[in-house]
C-alpha cells in the first residue's frame, strides 16, 4: 500500500477504528491514539529509537493493542513549504513500516508542532524543563494526529 493522502486514510481504513500518529525525532518516537470515533487524539507513549526493526515491532505491537488501523506521521515540513532532510527521514521511515506491514500510512505536516506543545506545557501547565522531557514528543505526536483528525473531520462536513 503507497502512503495516501490525508483525505483517503478514512476510506482505507475500517470505521470505528482507531488510529495512531506519530513524532519522529531523532531519539525518540512521540506515539498518539484516537478514539475510535476518531474525534480525539491523546498522547500514549515515548519510544526510545533502537534499532528500526524493533522500533517497528514496538509500533506494531501498539497498534495491534489498540485495535489501530492507520497512521498519521508528523512531517517536518521547512518554513517556505519545502521538505528537508529531517522530512525525507520521515518519508523513509514510512516506505520502511510499510515494506514490514501493509498499513495506511498518512502524513501531516507538523510545523511548529513542537513548539506549540512547549507553549502550552510552560504556559498552562506549568511544567519544569524536566517534566516537559518526558511528555513533549507523545504531546507533540497528539497535537500532530488532532491536528489530522480535524482536517478530515472539516472535509467531511464540507461535502
Amino acid at each position: 500500500m503507497p502512503v495516501l493522502d490525508l483525505l483517503d486514510l478514512s476510506a482505507a481504513c475500517p470505521p470505528n477504528t482507531a488510529w495512531m500518529g506519530l513524532d519522529l525525532g531523532e531519539q525518540t518516537i512521540g506515539v498518539a491514539t484516537s478514539d475510535t470515533s476518531r474525534m480525539i487524539a491523546s498522547p500514549l507513549e515515548l519510544v526510545r529509537k533502537s534499532k528500526f526493526t524493533q522500533d517497528a515491532e514496538q509500533l506494531f505491537r501498539l497498534m495491534a493493542h489498540r485495535k489501530v488501523s492507520g497512521l498519521v506521521i508528523g512531517l517536518p515540513m521547512n518554513m517556505d513549504g519545502s521538505e528537508g532532510p529531517r522530512a525525507q527521514s520521515c518519508r523513509a521511515f514510512a516506505r520502511n513500516l510499510i515494506r514490514l506491514r501493509d498499513v495506511p500510512i498518512a502524513f501531516w505536516d507538523e510545523r511548529l508542532s513542537t513548539s506549540a506543545v512547549e507553549r502550552f506545557l510552560i504556559d498552562e501547565l506549568d511544567l519544569s524543563r524536566k517534566r516537559r522531557a518526558g511528555v513533549v514528543d507523545r504531546t507533540a505526536a497528539a497535537w500532530i494526529l488532532q491536528g489530522a483528525l480535524d482536517r478530515v473531520r472539516d472535509q467531511a462536513t464540507w461535502v
